[in-house]
C-alpha cells in the first residue's frame, strides 16, 4: 500500500549499499589487505580482512541511514494529516531533508563506533582459509613461532 511505498528508498539505498562498496573495493576483495602485528608492522595481507571490514563497513553504512529512512515515512503520514502542513506542500522535501540530516549527525558517529576502525582478525583463521596468505606470512615474520594470535587491519569507512 501506500505506507509501504515511503519504505522503498531505504530498500533501495541498502541495496546500493551492499552493492557498491564491495564493487569499489573489489581489489582488496582480490588481492586482500595489509595485516600487520600488535606494534603496527605490515607483515602480509589477507583476503577474509577485505571481507570482514567491508562487510562491516556495509552495515554501519545500513544502520547508519535507517532511522530517517523508517522513522521518516511515519513522521510524514501523521503530519499530513495536518491541513496547514498539506497546503504548504512546497515545505515538505526541504523539511524531509533538514529531518534526515538531524538523523545522520547522531547516526553517523554512531554506526561508525560499532566496531573499531582497527580490526583484529585470528592468524587461525587465516591459516585455514588462507593457506597460500598464511605461508607468506610465516615467511615475512620467520617462522612459525613468531606469528602473532591476531593481526590487525584497518576496516576502511
Amino acid at each position: 500500500g501506500p505506507m509501504m511505498q515511503r519504505y522503498v528508498p531505504f530498500a533501495a539505498v541498502a541495496a546500493a549499499n551492499c552493492v557498491n562498496i564491495p564493487l569499489m573495493r573489489q581489489n582488496e576483495l582480490i588481492y586482500g589487505i595489509d595485516v600487520s602485528d600488535e606494534n603496527g608492522n605490515i607483515i602480509g595481507e589477507s583476503r577474509l580482512a577485505a571481507v570482514k571490514g567491508i562487510s562491516q563497513v556495509v552495515l554501519c553504512r545500513i544502520i547508519m541511514c535507517a532511522p530517517g529512512m523508517n522513522i521518516l515515512p511515519l513522521i510524514m503520514k501523521r503530519l499530513e494529516q495536518s491541513e496547514k502542513f498539506r497546503a504548504a506542500s512546497w515545505s515538505h522535501a526541504p523539511f524531509q531533508t533538514l529531518m534526515v540530516g538531524g538523523f545522520l549527525i547522531f547516526m553517523v558517529p554512531f554506526a561508525c563506533s560499532i566496531w573499531p576502525q582497527k580490526c583484529s582478525l585470528s592468524t587461525w583463521v587465516m591459516e585455514r582459509f588462507e593457506g597460500e596468505k598464511f605461508s607468506e606470512m610465516l615467511k615475512t615474520v620467520g617462522g612459525e613461532d613468531k606469528v602473532p594470535s591476531s593481526v590487525y587491519f584497518n576496516k576502511g569507512l
